[in-house]
């Protein structure tokens, strides 16, 4: 399996960005996925998540400004991102729960390799 970012780039503050993530391989199901970011010297932070329900979390930062999708028929997942702030900046990862079989324990999370969102102010 794997997870595929797309996305990312250079924006002024108070501007937009979506970001993409695709998976492939051999995947029997999708769980929950979820958008993470770190930036240097800084422990990875959960951005926005959402279950194979459509239930979504945000962090408090990003609440009102950005909004997390999927499409369970393409295994893609969306993040748009707007009225961006420099503190935004950082690499972003994509996180995905995906059970390879039916069967117990067939289970696990998997990363993206990450794309970099930079916004100038």
């Amino acid at each position: 399996v794997q997870l595929v970012e797309s996305g990312g780039g250079l924006v002024q503050a108070g501007g937009s960005l979506r970001l993409s993530c695709t998976a492939s391989g051999i995947i029997f199901k999708i769980n929950d996925m979820g958008w993470y970011r770190q930036g240097p010297g800084k422990k990875r932070e959960l951005v926005a998540s959402i279950s194979s329900g459509g239930i979504t979390n945000y962090a408090d930062s990003v609440k009102d400004r950005f909004i997390i999708s999927r499409d369970d028929d393409w295994y893609t997942m969306s993040l748009q991102m707007n009225s961006l702030k420099s503190e935004d900046t950082d690499m972003y990862y994509c996180n995905a729960n995906i059970a390879t079989g039916p069967f117990e324990g067939l289970e696990r999370d998997y990363w993206g390799q990450g794309t970099q969102v930079t916004v100038s102010s």
